[in-house]
This record gives structure tokens, sequence and C-alpha cells, in this order.
């Protein structure tokens, strides 16, 4: 990918102290963060290092204390939850380690679930549901329940509703946690897949070999995050 592309993700001197048993826990110490639109970027971490905490600000489901983050284009600062919740909506994709799925549902009704918050008409949204399950490669499996299907089947499913609001970046948390090592690298393909045709993703791992099939490597340890290789 092109050195020019614009930044998707841009932090600078984020930092995130929380209050634990009366001490400080500084989650984030200072971090910066640059993502560009179109790559690939693991970032890897063990439990504790403050993983979860950045994820969850690059996911706009907290804010930090201090810093600033600008997530394309935009300023998050200052937001009501409402106004998160509505650029969570369109701006990013999330997918899970056990993948979310309503199991009452069928696979495209799962899709269209992020849609139906846009408010698109039922036409529109049938589409871009089905069609982000054709680039998951499940065409044939609209129609199924999560009970239907395997556990590789369901994440590709959660994979397609995240790819349905065409969202500046698919957030990735621990995606291949649950999941044989066989089924794991059939998703890893998918999101090389993905990564080839433009998308930009952000994966968040403790496993080495996963963080290492990402284009960049972001280490984070004790809230301080640093390039891999750099």
């Amino acid at each position: 990918m092109s050195a020019q592309n614009r930044p998707i993700i841009s932090m600078t001197g984020i930092t995130k102290v929380y209050s634990v048993g009366g001490e400080e826990v500084r989650a984030l110490d200072n971090a910066n963060l640059l993502i560009r639109e179109g790559e690939f970027v693991s970032i890897i971490g063990p439990s504790g290092s403050g993983k979860s905490t950045l994820m969850n600000i690059i996911g706009c489901l907290d804010v930090a204390d201090s810093g600033e983050y600008i997530l394309d284009g935009q300023s998050i600062e200052q937001y009501s939850e409402e106004e998160l919740a509505r650029i969570r909506n369109k701006k990013i994709g999330f997918i899970f380690q056990n993948f979310n799925l309503l199991s009452r549902m069928s696979a495209l009704a799962n899709v269209e679930l992020p849609l139906i918050y846009q408010r698109l008409h039922l036409s529109e949204r049938k589409e871009k549901a089905q069609r982000a399950l054709d680039r998951v490669g499940l065409t044939d499996r609209s129609s199924h329940k999560p009970t239907e299907l395997s556990g590789g089947q369901q994440q590709r499913v959660a994979i397609a509703r995240a790819l349905a609001t065409d969202p500046a970046i698919l957030l990735a948390d621990e995606p291949t946690g649950n999941l044989d090592s066989k089924t794991g690298d059939d998703i890893m393909e998918l999101f090389r897949e993905l990564h080839r045709a433009g998308d930009t993703i952000v994966l968040i791992t403790h496993n080495e070999e996963i963080a290492a099939q990402a284009q960049r490597r972001i280490r984070i340890m004790d809230g301080h995050v640093s390039e891999v290789g750099v």
C-alpha cells in the first residue's frame, strides 16, 4: 500500500489511568499510533498490557483521559455517548472472539443488524448484507442460523456483519481465539484477502504467530506502544 494513503487512526499522547484498589494504574501511558488507509496492522500484548484499553479507545467504546485521537479525519473528544455510538456504527466494523451472533436469526438477518441502525430501506439492507456474505464465501448459507454453521462459518458471518456498513476500519479482537488452528488459518487468509481488496484491518491478539501474519505489528507492554521491527 502506498505510504501516501491518508491516516485512518492517529493517536497522539493517549493516556488512560484507572484506580485499582486505591492505586493508580496507567493502562495507556502517552501512547502514539498511526495507521493508514488500507493497512493490515496487528496489536500484540499479554493480558494486562493495556491491549484491551487501547482496543476500546480505538473502537470508541471508551475515551482517553488525555491526548488526541483522530479517527478517519474526525477528532474523538468531547462526544456524548449517543454521538460515539453513531461513530461506532458508521466507522468501525467489530469482529469478536465469540462471534456475538443472535442464535434465532439467519446469517443474513445477523449481517443486516448494523444496517437497521443506519435506517436503510429493507431492500438496500438485504442487498448490502448479501453482498457482505458473498465476500466471505457464504453465498449459499444466508438462510442458515448460527447453530447450523461451523465455528469458522459463524466467524465469517461476524466478519460479513462488520463489512456490511462499509466501515473505515475492521477491528478484530482475538478473531481466531475460539477456532482450531486449521479454521484459524482460513480466517487469517480471509483477512489477507480483505486487505488485498483495500480494507483497513486492526487485529488485536496475544498470539505471536497470528500477529506475524499482518503487514505491520504494534507491541503494547505496560501501557507503552512500540512498532515491532523498527
